[in-house]
């Protein structure tokens, strides 16, 4: 312990004299506005996440617990959709393409209007169609989790529109190699 003592001083002494013959920054003066652009205090303007296109619908299902009857829902993404006394507002809605791992992932609101009390919001988050259990509605009469999303398709975009076949050249079209025989013996 008493060596530690004079060891730590002697670094934090030596750490004080550094900081005190530090040079200071030079101050730089701002160049005039016209220059740089917009002021750089003003926060950047962040554009609205793009709604999607028209088409899209999340299919749901909804289960009334006390009956144990399922029922499908379909629910277009932005429209208010009735299932008993709840109303589910479907705000975002993704599902993977056929070649990657099956995932749908949706945004929900859901409200419960029970005709004795007030609209009450019930749940309000991300719902995913592997796990349903991840993030559950908790209501006491019913249940209700994300199935799949039916996206519209994309507009078709030509990427060639002449219709003549196309000669593909191999990159190395060029050369004037010729095919090079193989050692004796090598082919077997």
């Amino acid at each position: 312990m008493r060596f530690w003592l004079p060891v730590l001083a002697l670094l934090l002494a030596g750490a004080t004299a550094w900081a005190q013959n530090a040079v200071p920054a030079a101050k730089i003066p701002n160049p005039p506005p016209s220059v740089t652009g917009p002021a750089l205090d003003a926060p950047p303007s962040v554009p609205p996440p793009i709604p999607p296109q028209g088409g899209t619908v999340l299919m749901m299902r909804g289960l009334d617990k006390i009956t144990g009857r399922p029922t499908n829902i379909i629910a277009p993404i932005g429209k208010k959709v009735a299932f008993a006394t709840l109303t589910i507002t479907a705000r975002f809605c993704y599902s993977t393409p056929a070649s990657e791992t099956p995932e749908t992932t949706a945004f929900v609101q859901i409200e419960d209007h029970r005709p004795d009390q007030a609209a009450k919001p019930v749940f309000s988050g991300w719902m995913y169609g592997s796990s349903p259990g991840l993030n559950a509605v908790e209501h006491p009469l019913y249940d209700v989790w994300a199935i799949s999303c039916n996206n519209a398709p994309a507009p078709a975009v030509a990427a060639n529109i002449s219709t003549a076949p196309v000669k593909v050249k191999a990159p190395d079209s060029s050369d004037k190699e010729g095919i090079q025989a193989l050692p004796e013996g090598a082919g077997q």
